[in-house]
């Protein structure tokens, strides 16, 4: 069932996306070489406590992190450790949040330190086909467009989608309908209405789209073992007016501005 939300619901769901994205420019002040995983872990469950939330993805389905933590390869679901991470490695850090019954969800693709230009133009070209694909989120208009409007630009580039994992609706659940994939083709697909909130999240390799699951059961893994870059936003579809992006990454692009400087 697709969820209709009133507009009280949709503030509820942009105070979570809004932490969300605060909660992952925290963790941005400290990826470097060196650091463990898990100390970003733990950085970001203080955070969203601290801000009276609670961790969306710990204990989910049995997920042991606030974070899934996935590096070079690994597409999503990564989960936090001791490796302490290199120079040229590239890190998706994926964040929930619960707080007054509803959800946030979103994800960012870090670079540490000095990452390759084949891999920095992974990493734009993935940004960039998640804008696209928010673009396309207009009322009246299908997944498909979505999907179409990622796949498009990734694979014009020479990259390729993930078809595996998708994108979601998200609100009291974590994962809600609709799927969103990041490839199809206009005009497939449920129809975008009004109301709706959903995750618009591609996941896009450098190599070939196969991917297989670890044995931990949980990290999704290139099958090439190329690189995977992954960007995730929730938005709100608005009757005749581009959609509402819930989510910003304002936070983290001033944070590592400030860095790079």
């Amino acid at each position: 069932m697709i969820n209709i939300r009133t507009e009280e619901e949709i503030e509820l769901l942009r105070q979570n996306n809004e932490l969300v994205s605060k909660t992952l420019a925290e963790v941005a002040k400290i990826i470097r070489p060196g650091i463990a995983t898990k100390v970003l872990d733990r950085r970001a469950e203080e955070y969203i406590r601290d801000h009276g939330a609670k961790p969306g993805f710990l204990g989910y389905n049995g997920f042991p992190a606030t974070l899934c933590i996935s590096v070079n390869d690994t597409v999503v679901h990564g989960i936090p450790s001791g490796y302490e991470l290199r120079d040229g490695d590239i890190v998706s850090v994926d964040c929930g949040t619960y707080l007054h019954g509803y959800y946030g969800d979103s994800a960012f693709t870090f670079g540490v330190g000095e990452v390759s230009e084949p891999v920095q133009r992974l990493l734009k070209v993935t940004r960039e086909s998640l804008e696209l694909g928010i673009e396309a989120a207009l009322s009246g208009a299908r997944v498909g467009h979505i999907g179409h409007a990622v796949q498009q630009h990734a694979e014009r580039n020479g990259y390729s989608v993930v078809r595996e994992l998708v994108g979601h609706g998200v609100g009291r659940n974590m994962h809600e309908d609709p799927e969103v994939p990041n490839y199809g083709l206009r005009g497939v697909g449920p129809k975008l209405r009004a109301g709706m909130v959903i995750c618009i999240e591609p996941m896009v390799n450098m190599g070939s789209k196969n991917v297989y699951q670890d044995s931990d059961g949980w990290a999704i893994r290139t099958k090439d073992g190329k690189p995977s870059a992954h960007f995730e936003k929730a938005v709100a579809i608005r009757e005749g007016q581009a959609a509402l992006q819930l989510t910003t990454f304002d936070y983290i692009d001033e944070v590592l501005q400030r860095l790079n400087n």
